[in-house]
């Protein structure tokens, strides 16, 4: 198992974007592309966005959360959780000069917080091998 989560680990290493998943009012999954802006391995990832956002809106009500990303052939599943970070140190330190275009008033921007998705469970398909287990 320790071989297929290095192998998954490597994969995000390749993945600019993922696709997130939050749950929305009426029960379903609403899967969003977005770009990562930090990862420890496949545990926790990190991801910008505004504290106005219906994914942001959803999580606050329901933290459940999934992450799945893919290239060629092999893909990941991650299911697990998502924190609403609106600490000011994280902000700065995960800020990014890009996001400018989305927080016209910089790190400080009260609409900017981060999401911390942290994963329980993995589906990983990778090298023609299928297997379920927890992260």
């Amino acid at each position: 198992m320790e071989e297929l989560k290095r192998k998954a680990e490597l994969l995000l290493e390749q993945c600019e974007s993922v696709v997130l998943t939050s749950i929305d009012e009426n029960g379903f999954p609403r899967p969003v592309p977005m770009s990562k802006v930090r990862a420890e391995g496949i545990t926790t990832i990190w991801f910008a966005t505004g504290t106005y956002s219906e994914k942001t809106e959803h999580f606050r009500v329901n933290p459940k959360a999934g992450v799945c990303f893919q290239k060629e052939i092999n893909s990941v599943v991650l299911t697990g959780y998502i924190e609403i970070v609106t600490d000011e140190a994280e902000k700065k330190a995960l800020w990014q000069d890009w996001f400018i275009e989305h927080f016209p008033g910089g790190v400080n921007d009260p609409t900017y917080c981060i999401l911390k998705f942290t994963a329980k469970r993995a589906t990983y398909w990778l090298d023609f091998q299928f297997v379920k287990g927890e992260v």
